[in-house]
């Protein structure tokens, strides 16, 4: 007699069957996406299957392949070098015996700081004629066919010799037309045939999100490949290159190779990681190509870079500096300090002026300025739009040639506790002398600070020159202008601090 808990085998095979249908065409769907992958980076939907955007309208993920870079790796791998750099130092006997000189020189390669006192020398022992020693291991790529490669600046600094090792094994000591430390960027020629040069792609068109590949020698490893995807365009880190952040695996070895887009174009040049450990971390930042091509192509001409300059000292805008002066919105350069017969100088601008355009272009957030000054050639009169008392000036600046600029400090000094008025702000009038050292028509110095200014970081010495969008030459100005401002609102206080200016908010 059957028990009625127990299903028969034809019922049990039955409620299976279903769940047996599933799997094979879960099986099905990810064999197609495989195939598709295999012929390009996106797959295609199956005829009579609901296109992605479809689902992405119905409000579910958006369906794509995973991309395949073996063609990529074949087209643009012929043009990646590695770069090997050696200098000449002087060598003493223990070194051929010295069993930690291994971990040393690994240090040095990597550019890792030796941590004090590990792996100590031998006695000295007496010196030896010059000897070769390898230096490091980067990358770089064929930017022309006569023997043009391009790599990173830190790559090639400082070695007696480079040697240039193409996919195809051959080796060439290479010349160093040139290098610019400011972005990075160096250009060595080799004298050999048969060089495949790279194709340079457009950054504006590179996306965040978009797919990337980089080739290099990590660790001294050739043609080694890795893949990633473009975390973060316009990334400031440093004086002149908004970088691309990829998650791209970088490591030492990698610089001066070409980050890839999907087209199999160059746009960037691998150049820094963020990490705490020496290794890569998951952040690697690269050079634009644009940016890099606009230097290779000064180097190879003059074999230096030439910028522009207007000799002015600038900070950001915050929001809340922006609102106390009437500006739409927080934008532009702030102007801290103008060098004494600067070109900036010269054109009429001031220490607190807001710069929000230069040359026609517009001057989002600090750091665009001097990129954009710098790409301006020597001699050009350029128009420069800035913000003066609470409404727009158009001057006109004839740009200067950039030379390495030194930063004139302000002088700290200790406030002093005093009471007086609401800011908490003890004042006096400047004399005739110290008008004429500070170069201002008028303005009040301040002698003592408490409450509302030494929490602001007024300091004694300072000299107010204005309030918001009013010019302060005298006591009865401050005071008028003070008494004018909103009440509750911050003030907004311009300040002349040795040779730098500054915006300084205030609360009563």
């Amino acid at each position: 007699m059957m028990n009625r808990t127990q299903p028969s085998e034809a019922a049990a095979a039955t409620r299976r069957r279903p769940v047996a249908l599933a799997a094979v065409s879960a099986l099905a769907a990810v064999a197609l996406l495989w195939g598709a992958a295999q012929h390009g980076v996106g797959a295609q939907p199956a005829t009579g299957a609901a296109a992605p955007g479809a689902s992405a309208a119905a409000g579910g993920p958006r369906l794509t392949g995973l991309p395949d870079f073996t063609v990529l790796v074949e087209d643009v791998g012929p043009s990646v070098v590695n770069i090997r750099t050696v200098e000449r130092v002087q060598a003493t006997p223990d070194d051929e015996a010295d069993p930690d000189e291994a971990m040393r020189d690994f240090f040095r390669r990597f550019g890792i700081p030796l941590p004090p006192g590990a792996f100590p020398r031998g006695p000295q022992r007496p010196e030896r004629g010059p000897q070769q020693r390898q230096r490091g291991v980067g990358s770089g790529f064929v930017y022309s066919a006569d023997g043009f490669i391009m790599t990173n600046a830190h790559v090639v600094d400082g070695a007696d010799e480079v040697v240039v090792t193409l996919p195809d094994k051959r080796e060439f000591k290479a010349r160093v037309v040139g290098a610019d430390k400011r972005t990075d960027v160096a250009l060595v020629k080799i004298e050999a045939t048969g060089l495949k040069p790279v194709r340079i792609g457009d950054v504006e068109r590179l996306k965040v999100g978009e797919w990337v590949m980089a080739i290099g020698s990590p660790f001294g490893l050739d043609n080694t490949v890795t893949a990633g995807i473009v975390s973060a365009k316009q990334r400031e880190t440093g004086d002149f290159l908004p970088f691309i952040q990829t998650d791209v695996a970088i490591n030492p070895g990698n610089s001066g190779g070409p980050l890839i887009n999907m087209r199999g174009e160059v746009v960037g040049i691998n150049s820094q990681i963020y990490s705490r450990s020496g290794g890569f971390m998951g952040i690697s930042f690269a050079i634009p190509i644009d940016e890099a091509v606009r230097v290779a192509e000064q180097l190879k001409t003059s074999g230096k870079v030439t910028r522009g300059r207007i000799g002015v000292a600038i900070e950001p805008v915050d929001k809340e500096v922006a609102e106390s002066l009437g500006l739409p919105k927080a934008g532009g350069a702030l102007v801290r300090g103008v060098e004494d017969g600067s070109p900036a100088a010269k054109a009429g601008i001031e220490p607190g002026d807001i710069i929000l355009r230069f040359d026609g272009k517009a001057i989002e957030k600090s750091a665009d300025l001097p990129r954009i000054v710098g790409n301006t050639k020597p001699g050009t009169r350029a128009t420069v739009e800035v913000w003066r008392r609470g409404a727009t000036k158009t001057l006109t600046v004839s740009v200067g040639t950039f030379e390495d600029e030194s930063a004139a400090r302000a002088p700290a000094e200790e406030p002093k506790a005093a009471k007086a008025g609401p800011l908490g702000l003890t004042l006096r009038e400047l004399t005739a002398a110290e008008r004429r050292e500070l170069k201002v028509s008028g303005g009040i110095r301040v002698d003592g600070v408490s409450g509302p200014a030494a929490a602001a970081g007024l300091r004694p010495g300072d000299v107010i020159v204005g309030v918001g969008n009013q010019n302060v030459a005298s006591l009865r100005d401050f005071e008028r202008a003070v008494a004018d401002w909103p009440k509750g609102r911050p003030v907004s206080v311009l300040i002349r601090r040795g040779d730098w200016a500054q915006w300084v908010l205030v609360r009563p």
